[in-house]
C-alpha cells in the first residue's frame, strides 16, 4: 500500500508521528536526496553529511509541510536551506581558526621571546655582586616594595634604592656588551 500512496500524504502521515510512511519517504527519495546534495556541495563526504543532517531534522521539519507544493519541491527546499547552514557554519569555523591560528602564532613568538628575554636576565643576573643580586630579585622576581625589601635585607630604603638602580646599571652594560 504504500509505495501507491503519494508523497504529500506520506509527508503528512510521517508528520503525525507515522514511522512506516517517514521510512517510506526515505526509502523512495533519498538516493535522490543524497545525488541533489553531492551536486549542491561536490564533495562526496560532506554530501553524505549533509543528507544524514537533513534525514535527522526532517521528523521536526514534516510540522512545517503543507502540502502546497510537491514534497520533492519542498524537500528541494529544505536541502538547499541546510547546505546554506552548512556552509556558514564551515565559514564561520574557519574564520574563527584563522583568527586562531594568528593568535597562536602570536602568543607563541611572544612566549619564545619572553623566555629568551628571561633567559638572558637570568644569565645576567647571576653575573651581579651577591648583594645587587639579592635586591633585584626581591623587588624585580618577588615584586616586593622597596619598603619590603629593606625590611627583608635589614638596609635602608635608601639602600634598596640605590642597589636597584646599580643593578639597572649592571644590566644595561651587559646589553651593550652582549651587542
Amino acid at each position: 500500500m504504500r509505495m501507491t500512496t503519494d508523497d504529500e500524504a506520506l509527508a503528512r502521515a510521517a508528520a503525525g508521528g507515522d514511522r512506516d510512511a517517514f521510512a517510506a519517504l526515505l526509502a523512495r527519495h533519498y538516493d535522490r536526496l543524497f545525488a541533489f546534495a553531492f551536486r549542491l556541495i561536490g564533495q562526496r563526504a560532506e554530501a553524505e553529511d549533509l543528507t544524514q543532517d537533513i534525514c535527522l531534522a526532517l521528523p521536526a521539519k514534516l510540522a512545517s509541510f503543507r502540502g502546497e507544493a510537491r514534497f520533492t519541491t519542498w524537500l528541494y527546499r529544505v536541502a538547499v536551506n541546510a547546505a546554506h547552514d552548512r556552509r556558514r557554519r564551515v565559514a564561520s569555523h574557519a574564520k574563527a581558526a584563522d583568527g586562531w591560528g594568528d593568535w597562536e602564532i602570536a602568543r607563541r613568538a611572544a612566549d619564545a621571546e619572553t623566555q629568551e628575554a628571561v633567559g638572558w636576565l637570568e644569565q645576567a643576573m647571576s653575573r651581579l655582586k651577591p648583594d645587587l643580586r639579592e635586591t633585584a630579585v626581591l623587588i624585580l622576581a618577588e615584586e616586593l616594595t622597596q619598603a619590603e625589601a629593606a625590611r627583608v635585607l635589614g638596609i635602608s630604603e635608601g639602600t634598596v634604592a640605590w642597589r636597584m638602580s646599580e643593578v639597572k646599571k649592571a644590566l644595561r652594560a651587559l646589553a651593550e656588551e652582549e651587542r
